[in-house]
């Protein structure tokens, strides 16, 4: 078993082989090189988020997903939406959906949205004038929802497709633009939100994009997106393309993010 350490100013670094040959090349300093991108990367990002953290909220503690979500009432006022004590969506986050909203309606053409939460993101793709707009949703009091905001456009193509993404893909169609806004249902969920666990839900996203079509979603990083998220984006999409939204003001007992930023991706098919 071989280790490997880096001593830095405030902490040190070790990787630690189960396998000798892992990493191994023809030549020591492939390895090294390796090596070095690796532990470079992660000091450089724990300096960073160090410093970032200085102006995080203190959140909350949130309690634990103990219901099926489609039954469950969904509870609204005039700055956020909680369904089984869970903050789904909440008013700061307005300037991260516009964000968004600008740019999947960029081609004015077929939107899909998943999820629909408040209707804040919904409203600002209306606001940019598209040809269609087919929401994803399948909480029952959400739903109502959408019918009440629906009824500001009774001459707009709008449509709903009620039901949890992906289990709906046999009723999705071509799209110019996807607009991923979907939140964990289940402490099952919620323990792999990482990217990670969106692989599959990408994937499938992508194929009912148009080629050149456009493909956003919240991605919860404060102002940059790590090598994994963009090797994994890179490999079903031809770019992409980021942007920060400053100035966020979570309120200091949010359950789901803690920082002043976030990053808002464009990637095109």
């Amino acid at each position: 078993m071989t280790n490997v350490n880096r001593e830095y100013r405030n902490f040190a670094l070790e990787v630690q082989f189960k396998n000798d040959d892992f990493t191994e090349h023809t030549k020591a300093s492939h390895r090294k090189w390796i090596l070095n991108q690796v532990l470079n990367e992660c000091a450089h990002e724990l300096h960073h988020l160090t410093k970032a953290s200085k102006k995080f909220v203190a959140g909350s503690k949130r309690q634990e997903i103990k219901e099926e979500w489609s039954q469950s009432p969904a509870q609204y006022d005039s700055s956020q939406l909680i369904i089984e004590g869970q903050q789904v969506m909440q008013d700061w986050e307005r300037p991260v959906m516009k964000a968004m909203a600008d740019i999947v309606a960029e081609t004015h053409g077929d939107i899909l949205e998943i999820g629909f939460g408040m209707g804040i993101s919904a409203t600002y793709i209306q606001e940019r004038g598209v040809k269609s707009h087919t929401i994803v949703e399948f909480n029952n009091e959400v739903i109502e929802a959408f019918k009440a905001w629906k009824e500001q456009y009774p001459d707009r193509d709008i449509k709903l497709i009620q039901g949890k993404w992906p289990d709906v893909e046999d009723q999705v169609q071509m799209y110019d633009g996807i607009f991923f806004d979907t939140y964990p249902t289940s402490e099952e969920e919620l323990k792999s939100l990482l990217i990670a666990s969106c692989i599959k839900d990408f994937y499938v996203g992508a194929t009912h994009l148009k080629e050149g079509g456009i493909f956003t979603f919240y991605t919860g990083e404060i102002d940059s997106l790590s090598r994994f998220t963009q090797r994994f984006l890179l490999k079903i999409f031809s770019s992409l393309t980021i942007s920060t939204v400053d100035s966020l003001c979570p309120p200091e007992d949010c359950h789901y993010y803690i920082a002043d930023s976030m990053v808002v991706v464009k990637a095109i098919k």
